[in-house]
């Protein structure tokens, strides 16, 4: 029963009792179900309860793009009820670092750790992210660190596609009013969902592309995610590459200084 639990992402005791999440907001939207027509000589058949539907992309979109900064989109994404990730997690992750940064890194979702605290990459994964950053001389006030999904997944699961459809739209905002000159995905699934592809993460990794993520164009390089690091470490050697590419590129365009 606990492999169970762990398996569902209950990891975390807060209560002597349990409580119903689903229960404590209304539905996003629900589709009403008409009346059954009775035929006489037979019993009325009872109503079914309404069918509670996923939320809508186009309100996402619509609700991203009317912020005109990172505080009112953290906002409005704290208050969208939409994604039904956010349902289980304790809290919404938004972002960390220096929101004026010429750098931006993005990964794929928040894990434990990360959900506790609210902000991405600050568990083991996020020790050797703070490593790696400063093996090239940056750290968190010359980065601005976000997730392609701002909400933990039960259990540490790979965010469905209908979650990263109603999630996407607030990257693509958020990625606009920071506007970054540089882009390092954190991944496979990041790398995917910025470039658009379905290619795996290493036949991608460490090479430059330009792309545009939401309406800004920015140059962008894919790496492989600290947590996978940590469970294959001969693979650092590949992130160290790419990490010096990076340094290589920041010089290239005389961003923030990495010594």
């Amino acid at each position: 029963m606990l492999d169970w639990y762990r398996a569902a992402g209950v990891d975390t005791a807060v209560g002597e009792e349990p409580v119903d999440r689903f229960a404590q907001r209304p539905p996003a939207r629900v589709t009403p179900v008409p009346a059954v027509a009775v035929s006489p000589g037979f019993a009325e058949r009872p109503v079914e309860a309404p069918v509670l539907l996923g939320g809508d992309p186009s309100e996402a979109r619509s609700l991203a793009a009317s912020a005109q900064s990172l505080d009112e989109l953290q906002t409005l994404l704290g208050a969208y009820d939409g994604c039904g990730l956010k349902l289980r997690a304790t809290q919404l992750v938004f972002a960390d670092g220096n929101p004026e940064a010429e750098i931006m890194l993005i990964g794929e979702a928040p894990g434990a750790e990360e959900d506790r605290q609210g902000k991405p990459f600050v568990g083991k994964s996020g020790q050797l992210l703070d490593r790696m950053l400063a093996a090239i001389g940056l750290d968190r006030t010359k980065v601005y660190i976000a997730n392609t999904v701002p909400w933990r997944p039960p259990g540490n699961r790979t965010p469905t596609p209908e979650e990263m459809a109603l999630c996407l739209p607030f990257l693509h905002r958020q990625v606009e009013l920071v506007a970054p000159k540089v882009v390092m995905t954190l991944g496979g699934p990041a790398m995917q969902t910025v470039f658009s592809t379905t290619n795996g993460i290493i036949k991608m990794r460490g090479k430059w592309s330009d792309v545009t993520i939401g309406n800004h164009p920015v140059q962008a390089i894919p790496t492989l995610h600290p947590a996978y690091l940590l469970r294959n470490p001969p693979a650092k050697e590949q992130a160290w590459r790419d990490m010096l590419s990076l340094k290589l590129k920041i010089a290239e365009l005389g961003l923030a200084s990495a010594e």
